[in-house]
């Protein structure tokens, strides 16, 4: 297993209206995007191209969804970077283009 592309940790993940967890993780590695738990356990995973990956335009700037395996995830996500050094969340925005970009969309 190489170096993520992209790791998330003290994410809320949640399906519906319903919490999953309030400190879960947001892997991309290898081509595959997984959801974890503050545990470790897997939420749901599947390859990076078949996730869709956006920002509700009703949302606060740190939400993003993300649509895996048919089921729509809301994640809580920094609203902006945190500072170098600093512990914390990546953006909703970083998280969506690390999956276009792991998808080969380029963006």
């Amino acid at each position: 297993m190489g170096e993520p592309e992209f790791t998330a940790t003290g994410v809320r993940i949640g399906k519906r209206l319903r919490s999953l967890t309030r400190a879960g993780q947001v892997r991309i590695s290898d081509g595959r995007l997984q959801l974890l738990t503050s545990y470790g356990s897997e939420i749901d995973s599947a390859p990076v191209q078949a996730v869709r990956a956006s920002k509700p335009w009703f949302a606060h700037e740190d939400r993003a969804s993300a649509d895996v395996n048919g089921t729509r995830y809301s994640l809580t996500l920094g609203e902006h970077d945190p500072a170098p050094g600093k512990p914390g969340p990546p953006s909703a925005r970083r998280f969506i283009e690390a999956v276009h970009r792991a998808a080969g969309h380029g963006r």
